[in-house]
Formats: structure tokens, C-alpha cells, sequence
């Protein structure tokens, strides 16, 4: 697909979810004025478009495999790797939002604890019993700021049973159609040159040190790790793409420099050289 088809079909499929939505709230009230079966068109034609586009993206990497662009790691210390690509790709599941080799990490300091998934109790837990909340998130390379933003809240964990499941079936609903930066929540995008983007998501509220046409030097710190947007726990999740467009972007490849890429549960430390926030 052409930036300007996969543009038209994000729209499209955005759109009918947002029908699908309102024919869901008006059934409570009112008796829809067409057969049952109809109200389900909609919700078969984002399935459709859904797998269409995912077929799209797997068809161009077989074709023209993107090449991988090495950068530097986006934090310091000691850390953990989640939902790598290294596992799999798409590393997420998805093509969307330009994260098909997109990473997760976790801060995993010495001496640490960092809390386990509860299954029953507690619910949740407030973001400071996470190691990695707060921590700097640095510039993966010399960049310009496209995007930054920090506004959204930083809400509580959702890694319990119950917490997980209210994120995907309630909160998951309400963030699709709130679009993609309530989906990666506070987000930083830079633009790295030749046509490499990185974005990082689930940035803390309040805490960026740039703003959109800065320019920053590899390895300055921008802003902290937070638990904003569709996250269970305070984490990174970093990506590089081939636009600043997260509707449109496609994924590209990434190596850090001493680091590679980390494969799930694979712990890996990062001298730390960046300054503190100011």
C-alpha cells in the first residue's frame, strides 16, 4: 500500500469503529431502524480492512525486507526485554502504529524488585512500587524532536487479573477510539535522518525536557518512563518507523549499539552517562 492508501484505510477503519460504537450505546435505548444482521457489516468490514493491511505490510517485508538501523539504547542501567523482536514479528502482534519491531523493557536494578503479575490481589499498585517508573529516557542517536507531548495521566498498574482484563475489554475499547496516541499514550517522536523515525510511549506526565523542533544530542535525557496509554506497568516501549505518522508509519529493524537486540526475558545494562531531567 501507498502512504496515501494505507492513510485512507486507518481512516476508513477508524470510522467504522466509531459506527460500531454508536450502534452499540443506541441499542440500549432505541430499536435500530434496519435488521439485526446489517448492524454487523461494520464490524465485519474492520476485520476485513484489518487483515488486509496486515497482509499489505507482511507482503512488502517479503519483497523488500527493511534494512536495520543501529542506534544507541533509549535508557541506562540495568533493564529487561518484553514482547521482543527477537521472538517474533510482529514483535506486538500487529503492523499497526508502525510497531512491528517494536520493543518492551523493564527496569531490573540490582538489589530491586520489580512486582510480579498478581492474579487475584492486589488489583493494582501505584506506579513508584516500579522500578522503571521515572527513570530517564534518552535520545537514541542526534535527532530532532517531531512530537512530544506529555498531558495524559499516568494511571494505576494493570498487571492483576482483573486489572488486565478491565485494560483490554474496557479501557482497550475506549483508547481505540480515542486513536493512536491514547493508545501509546505520552509519546516522544524523533526524526533520526534518511528516513528513520524513533517513537517512545508511556512517557510520565509532566516530565519533558524538549518540545517539537528541538534539536537533542545522542544520549540526552528528554523526558522519564511513565504508565500512561494502553500500558500494564511502568515501561518503555521503543520503536523505530519510517514516518512520523503513527496511522501510516511501517516499522523499521532496530540494533543498539553493545546492547543488540534483546530477546524476551533477556537482561542487559547500559553504562550510564546521561545527566538528570533538569
Amino acid at each position: 500500500m501507498s502512504v496515501r492508501q494505507r492513510a485512507f484505510a486507518v481512516r476508513l477503519q477508524y470510522l467504522l469503529v466509531l459506527y460500531v460504537m454508536g450502534q452499540v450505546i443506541a441499542g440500549f435505548f432505541v430499536d435500530l431502524p434496519y435488521p439485526y444482521w446489517v448492524g454487523w457489516i461494520p464490524i465485519v468490514g474492520v476485520i476485513v480492512i484489518a487483515l488486509a493491511r496486515r497482509a499489505s505490510v507482511n507482503r512488502e517485508i517479503a519483497a523488500d525486507p527493511p534494512a536495520t538501523v543501529e542506534t544507541d539504547p533509549p535508557v541506562t542501567g540495568r533493564w529487561s526485554a518484553l514482547n521482543s523482536p527477537a521472538d517474533k514479528v510482529p514483535s506486538h502482534g500487529t503492523h499497526a502504529l508502525g510497531q512491528t519491531y517494536a520493543i518492551d523493557i523493564v527496569a531490573e536494578p540490582e538489589g530491586g524488585e520489580r512486582p510480579a503479575f498478581a492474579w487475584l490481589w492486589p488489583i493494582a499498585r501505584g506506579n513508584r512500587a516500579f522500578p522503571a517508573f521515572g527513570a530517564p529516557l534518552v535520545a537514541v542517536a542526534d535527532a530532532t524532536v517531531v512530537h512530544a507531548e506529555d498531558g495524559q495521566r499516568d494511571h494505576l498498574s494493570r498487571n492483576s487479573l482483573l486489572a488486565y482484563l478491565y485494560l483490554f475489554v474496557v479501557e482497550g475499547v475506549g483508547r481505540a477510539v480515542g486513536g493512536a496516541r491514547r493508545v501509546v499514550g505520552n509519546h516522544i517522536v524523533l526524526d533520526l535522518g534518511e528516513g528513520t523515525y524513533a517513537m517512545y510511549a508511556h512517557v510520565q506526565r509532566g516530565s519533558l525536557a524538549v518540545r517539537a523542533g528541538d534539536e537533542v544530542r545522542a544520549g540526552q535525557v528528554m523526558a522519564r518512563c511513565g504508565n500512561s496509554g494502553n500500558s500494564t506497568e511502568p515501561h518503555v516501549h521503543f520503536q523505530l518507523m519510517d514516518g512520523p505518522d503513527l496511522g501510516t508509519a511501517r516499522g523499521v529493524p532496530f540494533r543498539w549499539r553493545g546492547v543488540g537486540v534483546p530477546a524476551g526475558g533477556e537482561t542487559f545494562t547500559v553504562r550510564e552517562e546521561a545527566a538528570p531531567v533538569p
